[in-house]
């Protein structure tokens, strides 16, 4: 017969409480010494009890097959003391192990009903007020405590935005500011999650960020148990880790005793609020059950190991401080700890009735978040239009320029419209941008709204999740496309999923403009020449915006920035290096990839969805982006000239979602299909539409895309992709071939 560590520890507190063996206790700390009353005590405890007992129940109902997805809470009880000491309005990215948290958080909030819906979260009913039965989740809007699903960490750089927005947003007001100016973030984690790099990088842009003197009301709570899974965390590890870090405070409490937990929470949550600087909380207690459902720890620890850590069971320490403090008898406490059972026995019965999902439309609701009210901004005046700009870039408006300079002017409007857009990134302020983009944006706006960042994409994007959650609109950069690949889980696992895990009660939308593709002569080979756009299109939710020219550029930045601000949505502009400064399309001096800058009042717009399509040609399509939009317009021309083929080019612009309708509609009249794509041949847009044009049309379809291999640097930067030439010879074969 396997152990059963629930029952044990169940059984465990009920006959210590009973025959009054309970743990020794600070006798240097009271109620009245912490500031706590005796219903404080009380409430706290019913807390733990609450929590304990969903972890006993959600492991019986998923024994039943009523209940999914059991991670306990059960030794982590005393976070309780971290949400009483912070305030229900202080937004809480919670550990996965923080269901005492969240309950005890709830008991400040008049009319949350902690148990039915967490019950309901943990049956999957698509009545749980937090994610409609799309996981199990922590998280409540009406708590402040966005859902998290991370088992990693991959929270703390969102946490991190969130609290460095907090001062921001004395500076400036968002029109859908969700955090008060004097309120602090509470992030928690695992120690075993103290190693993950996306938490060491946390920790460190934290440190790096005070240690400047800027503002960051933050504070880490590491919730030591001294296991991750069944890897042991070394001794004393995580506080020779982290003390020795600049600029971060300190703290570490014993979390078994609900008293001396309040006691340090308290202080630090003062200090973070004092200071508005961040400090480390170093919780130690235990884990009572294995890591999750049906593991058992005694395949990994000893039975003596085993024995000791339900010894140190926090619910007897409260047990011991309502008896000491003369709030309960043994038998008062017994008897509180059986009624909780029963009831939570009682409303998970009612629960698992409740409906479920049955229906990919009904669990796709939530991908895309729900349109919300903006105001109408007025445009600003002409005088400090202007005055922004300066007399070059007024004159720059009126004549036909690059792509790089038309981002720029499209980003200074987009700021002066809309206070709340913070651009950050790596060297995007000072410098203005490795290729120019940004430059004097800083200068016009301020290091507040321009902002240096440290080398870390998981921070740049973390720091635009967390600002967006404040009612911010960020416009993060990440210098080149391969550095992306650093940090695709902060799109993947936190931005996209917010929405679909909170059934659109928490959004963080924002427009994260990436450097990259191919065809940089002689540049840093697939570093910085990476024509791999495959994790972005498998993200679902994510809007990528891919322009070719400056015009497109302009008029599409705005309806990302719409897209964004308007529709919540999450969004990747992705801008072709190669393209950034090129002038000429066919013969040098031509000017023909120069183009007027859309003025803000223009009546043009590249909506969602919009494809371009240039020429009428009937003897091909053309189906193109980016880079390949250029080269398959150059060899339009070729093809018209010397074989006497009349083509259309279509650039799709958008790559995700792939406008197919568009797409089909704009191929409407000609004969024949091909697809020129940049990427790679494995993953890359081409073999999406061919399924396209094989699912929904009978034209003849084929692609030329590039090899599957990194790019090189030196003459042979660009022998693995399409060139114009190559465009021309495949174009010809399929039409001769087709004509023949």
């Amino acid at each position: 017969m396997s152990y059963d560590h629930a029952e044990t520890v169940h059984r465990n507190f009920l006959s210590r409480v009973g025959a009054g063996d309970l743990p020794t206790l600070s006798r240097s700390l009271t109620l009245k010494s912490v500031g706590l009353t005796d219903q404080d005590l009380v409430a706290l405890f019913d807390a733990q009890l609450m929590s304990r007992h969903l972890d006993r129940v959600a492991l019986k109902l998923q024994a039943r097959g009523e209940g999914f997805y059991t991670i306990a809470s059960s030794g982590h009880e005393g976070n309780a003391a971290i949400a009483w000491a912070t305030r229900p309005d202080d937004m809480a990215f919670l550990h996965y192990r923080d269901a005492t948290f969240q309950i005890a958080r709830s008991l400040q909030v008049p009319g949350t009903t902690p148990l039915w819906d967490m019950l309901l979260s943990f049956s999957t009913s698509k009545e749980d007020p937090t994610s409609g039965g799309r996981h199990k989740v922590l998280g409540s809007k009406a708590l402040a405590i966005p859902p998290q699903t991370s088992t990693i960490a991959s929270h703390l750089p969102k946490a991190l935005g969130a609290a460095f927005s907090i001062p921001l947003s004395k500076r400036i007001t968002p029109e859908h500011q969700q955090l008060k100016t004097d309120g602090i973030i509470v992030c928690t984690f695992g120690d075993a999650s103290l190693n993950h790099s996306t938490s060491q990088g946390a920790l460190n842009t934290a440190s790096w960020t005070a240690f400047q003197g800027s503002p960051l009301p933050l504070l880490f709570v590491c919730e030591d148990n001294g296991i991750g899974i069944s890897t042991k965390t070394p001794a004393n590890w995580v506080e020779q880790s982290v003390k020795s870090r600049p600029a971060l405070e300190y703290f570490q409490s014993n979390s078994l005793d609900i008293v001396e937990a309040y006691d340090t929470a308290s202080k630090a949550v003062d200090y973070v609020r004092r200071y508005r600087r961040p400090a480390f909380l170093h919780a130690k207690c235990v884990r009572l059950y294995g890591h999750a459902g049906p593991d058992a720890p005694s395949t990994y620890l000893s039975k003596s190991e085993i024995k000791a850590t339900e010894a140190q069971d926090p619910l007897l320490y409260t047990a011991a401080r309502l008896v000491s403090e003369g709030v309960m008898t043994p038998a008062d406490i017994v008897a509180r700890y059986e009624q909780t059972a029963a009831r939570v026995e009682r409303v998970a019965e009612q629960a698992i009735k409740r409906p479920r999902l049955s229906t990919a439309q009904e669990v796709a609701e939530s991908l895309v978040p729900p349109a919300r009210i903006c105001t109408d901004v007025p445009a600003p005046s002409e005088e400090t239009r202007n005055a922004c700009l300066g007399d070059s870039d007024l004159r720059a408006t009126g004549q036909p320029q690059h792509m790089a300079k038309m981002i720029n002017l499209a980003l200074t409007d987009l700021m002066l419209a809309h206070e709340e857009i913070i651009v950050a990134g790596e060297d995007v302020g000072r410098k203005g941008g490795v290729y120019g983009v940004t430059q004097r944006l800083q200068k016009r706006f301020g290091a507040h709204r321009v902002i240096d960042s440290l080398l870390d994409e998981q921070a740049i994007l973390g720091l635009g999740i967390g600002m967006a959650h404040n009612g911010f609109l960020p416009i993060p950069e990440i210098q080149f496309l391969a550095y992306l690949h650093n940090a695709i889980d902060q799109l993947r696992g936190e931005a996209a999923t917010l929405p679909f895990f909170s059934k659109g009660q928490f959004t963080n939308p924002m427009v994260i403009r990436i450097a990259g593709l191919g065809y940089q002569r002689g540049f840093g080979g697939h570093f910085h020449n990476e024509n791999s756009v495959t994790a972005l299109r498998d993200i679902p939710g994510l809007i990528v915006a891919c322009p070719s020219n400056g015009r497109d550029a302009v008029l599409m930045l705005r309806e990302c920035v719409r897209l964004a601000r308007e529709e919540q949505r999450l969004v990747v502009f992705l801008e072709p290096i190669a393209l950034y400064m090129t002038r000429d399309l066919h013969a040098p001096g031509d000017g023909e990839w120069t183009f007027a800058y859309p003025q803000p009042d223009t009546d043009d717009v590249i909506s969602l969805g919009d494809v371009g399509v240039h020429g009428t040609g009937k003897d091909l399509a053309i189906i193109t982006y980016g880079n390949g939009a250029y080269l398959s317009q150059q060899a339009q021309k070729i093809l018209k000239a010397d074989h006497n083929i009349d083509c259309r080019v279509i650039d799709m612009r958008w790559l995700s979602p792939l406008p197919k309708e568009a797409i089909l509609k704009a191929v409407d009249g000609a004969s024949r299909v091909l697809i020129v794509d940049e990427c790679r041949e494995q993953g890359s847009h081409s073999e999406a539409l061919m399924a396209l044009f094989a699912e929904s049309s009978d034209l003849p379809t084929v692609r030329h895309m590039a090899d599957d291999c990194f790019i090189a640097t030196g003459p042979a930067f660009g022998v693995t992709m399409p060139d114009r030439d190559s465009i021309v010879e495949r174009a010809v074969t399929f039409v001769k071939e087709a004509r023949s």
